[in-house]
């Protein structure tokens, strides 16, 4: 039976995990490492880098190298996060043709759900590889304050990398999981997960195999981004008052500006000071300028403060939500390379009033969480339930653009509700259901999940037709709805699509798009194995013939210089076929080189007047006996 692979799609770093032996499994990735950096870059020559590989390069080319684009899956062009968004990154964000906010790459635009079907289809390799099967089943998390878009376009993110997505999972939840597996006592605990990109806190209740969800909140634009963004406007700013320059608007200083606020934020997690060194960063009349810069940990503290203090707020409401109190809370677990910070930790510590449970890695556990549950799925994890909550609250417009709630947040899913309206005229025959997810009172200040018409409602004074609106929430968090008029029995349903999304055609081309993605991939890799077997070979034979071309006659000599000369034209041209067909030819030749010289060296060894070889001469005749040193 084929593995179901969990995988932690994260805002920064993504990573991959398997049950393996009863136990969930981290598998490292081709580079070696346990988790890859979320990103993906195109070259000019159009190769696609992925992981490490494109972070490597990200300086040189800012403009295609996308990081972070967790942040914008699910979410509109116009929505003001996006907005702040393209403040922060040196790639174009631009409005999709279904209004959402894709980012421009090599000359390409690609949906957040493409680039993340990237990041996953380089996870499924690195689970292949390790268990030398096709993967072809995973559960995938997201951040638990995710809403039914988001959730629905990192769905969409697997089908196009190939992969069956069983099970959307909340982070937090996952955590737990891999947290409390092997827990028996009853007891509650808070998950509290700063990322890359996103927070969540969730409270549960665990014991006896049991993890109940009671409460959840976060926010889906907070995390280590924000942390790098403080940084580098600190930098920047220092940097303009010295030399009166302006670093952001000069695209790879402000990536160099990135990456090094990024090491020296990691690095004043262990140390009390750090040094940022930019040598020629820029470049005025004057000649070139560098950016030495020492930061302490209580600069970072001191620009980071009201970003930790974000994240109190939702700690607050999921604690009111659940109806606990801090001392009620067994445990405090860390999920989320932020934790790391000394900061950060001392905060929750204040907040929560224990210290925090630092026992799991922060940036693997809610992967091996996700291969937890796909053991349960795939049943070789018993006698372990799971019972997550929905985020957001879930409603319908009513009269006067009232947000009338169906379903309240924190709601255990899945979940079936249904309400019945009426008519808001005389003789209306038709009714328009526009679906919202949110907590303000006003549909408008909500979240749109979409809207369908309901029609053939016969004609009647207003009140009086029945309509029964029914939403339904499964395990993923992903919603339908229907709504029916009682009377006639006509009725119209509709999954969940926001009015952006992506469409089944979108994802069929999508899909296409990937498949030529990889299989240009496997043609590159190839190219580059016949060419380092091509290069390898010439090198062996040049080696040979400098050694031994005394030995062989001119004509075979002849045939040889110009096997290697056709194999260098061949690795010059870059063809993978045409590279393997010259060094086939070459290790014939290069056979009939060696061949030569041991019959050369035999010929040599048997002519008159050789030294005969001594074969014998320290070989003794001899009998021999066993000896028992215990004989008297």
């Amino acid at each position: 039976m084929a593995k179901v692979i969990g995988i932690d799609l994260g805002t920064t770093n993504s990573c991959v995990a398997v049950m393996d032996g009863g136990k969930p499994k981290v598998i490292e990735n081709a580079e070696g490492a346990r988790t890859t950096p979320s990103i993906v870059a195109f070259a000019k020559d159009g190769e696609r880098l992925i992981g490490q590989p494109a972070k490597r390069q990200a300086v040189t080319n800012p403009d295609s190298t996308i990081f972070a684009v967790k942040r914008l899956i699910g979410r509109r062009f116009d929505d003001p996060m996006t907005k702040k968004d393209m403040e922060l990154v040196p790639y174009s964000i631009a409005k999709g043709p279904n209004g959402d906010a894709w980012v421009k790459a090599g000359g390409q635009d690609y949906s957040p759900s493409q680039i993340s079907a990237f990041i996953l289809q380089k996870m499924k390799e690195t689970a292949e590889s390790y268990l030398g099967e096709t993967v072809t089943q995973a559960v995938i998390t997201v951040p638990a304050y995710f809403n039914d878009a988001q959730r629905q376009a990192t769905k969409d993110a697997g089908q196009i990398a190939g992969l069956e997505v069983l099970r959307i999972i909340n982070e937090p939840t996952a955590a737990a999981l891999a947290y409390g597996l092997d827990k028996q006592d009853g007891k509650t605990i808070a998950v509290y997960d700063l990322g890359g990109g996103t927070f969540d806190i969730s409270i549960l209740e665990i014991g006896d195999g049991v993890f109940e969800v009671k409460s959840t909140n976060g926010d889906t634009f907070l995390g280590g981004e924000d942390f790098d963004a403080k940084l580098v406007e600190f930098l920047a700013a220092d940097f303009q008052k010295s030399e009166g320059i302006d670093l952001t608007k000069d695209k790879l200083a402000l990536q160099r500006l990135k990456e090094a606020a990024e090491k020296a934020k990691i690095e004043l997690s262990s140390a009390q000071t750090t040094e940022v060194n930019l040598p020629f960063i820029t470049a005025d009349q004057n000649g070139p300028k560098h950016l030495v810069k020492s930061i302490t940990r209580a600069d970072l503290e001191r620009l980071v403060a009201d970003l930790i203090k974000r994240t109190m707020e939702p700690c607050k409401k999921a604690m009111a939500d659940a109806g606990v109190s801090a001392s009620e809370i067994s445990e405090v677990v860390l999920v989320g390379g932020m934790t790391r910070m000394p900061k950060v930790r001392e905060a929750v510590k204040e907040f929560f009033g224990k210290e925090p449970h630092t026992g799991v890695n922060p940036d693997e556990v809610v992967a091996m969480g996700a291969a937890i549950q796909a053991g349960v799925l795939q049943g070789d994890v018993k006698d372990v339930l799971l019972l997550d909550v929905t985020p957001l609250s879930l409603g319908i417009e009513t009269l006067g653009g009232v947000f009338t709630r169906m379903i309240d947040r924190n709601t255990t899913i899945p979940a079936k509700k249904s309400q019945v309206y009426s008519t808001a005229d005389d003789n209306q025959q038709a009714v328009t259901i526009r679906v919202f997810q949110g907590e303000r009172e006003m549909a408008a200040d909500n979240k749109i999940l979409g809207q369908f018409d309901l029609v053939g409602i016969p004609p009647a004074p207003r009140g009086v037709p029945q309509i029964e609106v029914t939403f339904d929430i499964d395990a993923n968090g992903l919603v339908n709805v229907s709504a029916k008029d009682k009377g006639t029995g006509k009725e119209q349903q509709i999954r969940i699509q926001a009015s952006g999304g992506l469409s089944d055609s979108d994802i069929d081309q999508m899909v296409k798009d990937a498949e030529r993605f990889a299989e240009e991939d496997k043609k590159r890799r190839e190219a580059a194995e016949a060419k380092n077997n091509a290069e390898s070979l010439v090198h062996t034979t040049e080696q040979q013939l400098a050694e031994h071309g005394d030995k062989v006659d001119a004509s075979l000599k002849g045939e040889i210089e110009t096997a290697i000369a056709d194999t260098k034209s061949a690795i010059e041209s870059g063809d993978a076929e045409a590279m393997k067909a010259k060094a086939q030819e070459l290790a014939t030749v290069a056979m009939k080189l060696g061949q030569a010289i041991y019959e050369k060296e035999q010929a040599a060894a048997a002519a008159p007047g050789a030294e005969a070889p001594k074969a014998d001469d320290d070989v003794v005749d001899a009998e021999f006996s066993e000896v028992d040193d215990n004989k008297a």
